[in-house]
């Protein structure tokens, strides 16, 4: 169900009804681009299908999707008829147009466009676990979930919401564990690694399908490389790659998670794939939150 996650935690919120819930969403349903609009975005069924629920609920954990929708006009094409109209106001007139009248020109154009340009649309999973009081969200670009976490405020009203923040650094943590070649409890490291010098250079070396320990990795370390993004599997259940910025990326549930998952109907497939990642993820995340020193107590 997630690929790649940030979590977020839930520093205020009393919960509506499902009921509640429902209707909210079903007002921010989503709707495809008008002719002339730029983008869209809103809320559509984790299910799938047509017209069936925007909110699931699955052994207490909710799932919802947020659809967006853009049609972008290639930047070569808007140039192009741009600087066209420009040379031929310039013609006719004597003077070429700047500041605000181009920019006004350009607007123009693209609205133009607009009607013609092909809509691309993606769709983003959000899991909030009440008991535990986080919210995931599918994503890892912060412009996408930074956008996310403005529709789920904007839907709920009254939530708050911080990204999820611990004690060490992620890239402190994993500094150590690469230096010591010693893995958290619970975690194995795995032979993807990508380290960057954080100054001006970037300097970076990444290792793929590469044994992580042996020395040289350690002395990039000792150099001043911080390491931005290494894989890790946890209790030989789920596999995933953890960056600097504590997001999760390329999540994958293994054979032993997934063997006794028998053939299935479509909404028994849902259902049953929804129980497994949160179960999994419910157990992943307390642990890779202590092997990074616990939460993050404010000052």
């Amino acid at each position: 169900m997630f690929k790649n996650a940030l979590v977020y935690r839930i520093d205020q919120w009393e919960p509506p009804t499902q009921a509640d819930i429902e209707r909210r969403l079903e007002a921010a349903r989503f709707a495809e681009c008008a002719p002339s609009q730029p983008e869209a975005a809103g809320w559509v069924e984790p299910r799938g299908g047509k017209h069936g629920a925007l909110l699931e609920s699955v052994g207490g954990q909710l799932i919802l999707q947020l659809c967006t929708e853009n049609k972008p006009v290639p930047s070569g094409v808007i140039k192009q008829r741009l600087e066209a109209q420009l040379d031929k106001i310039e013609a006719d007139t004597g003077r070429r147009p700047r500041g605000k009248a181009k920019r006004e020109l350009k607007e123009q154009i693209v609205h133009e466009l607009l009607p013609r340009a092909f809509p691309k649309r993606s769709s983003t999973l959000v899991w909030i676990d009440l008991e535990a009081r986080l919210a995931l969200i599918g994503a890892t670009a912060g412009k996408k979930t930074d956008a996310v976490v403005t529709r789920l405020v904007d839907l709920f009203g009254g939530l708050r919401l911080a990204p999820l923040q611990t004690a060490l650094a992620p890239a402190t943590a994993m500094s150590l564990w690469l230096s010591e070649k010693e893995a958290p409890r619970g975690f194995s490291v795995d032979r993807e690694c990508e380290l960057k010098q954080p100054d001006s250079e970037k300097a970076a070396v990444r290792y793929a399908r590469h044994t992580l320990d042996i020395d040289e990795v350690g002395e990039h370390i000792r150099q001043g490389k911080l390491p931005t993004q290494l894989a890790l599997t946890w209790n030989s259940r789920v596999s995933f790659v953890l960056t600097d910025a504590l997001a999760l990326k390329k999540i994958k549930l293994l054979d032993v998670v997934l063997e006794n998952r028998g053939p299935a109907s479509a909404d028994e497939g849902f259902d049953a794939d929804v129980a497994i990642t949160t179960g999994e993820l419910r157990g992943l995340l307390p642990d890779l939150i202590e092997a990074l020193g616990g939460p993050h107590a404010p000052a």
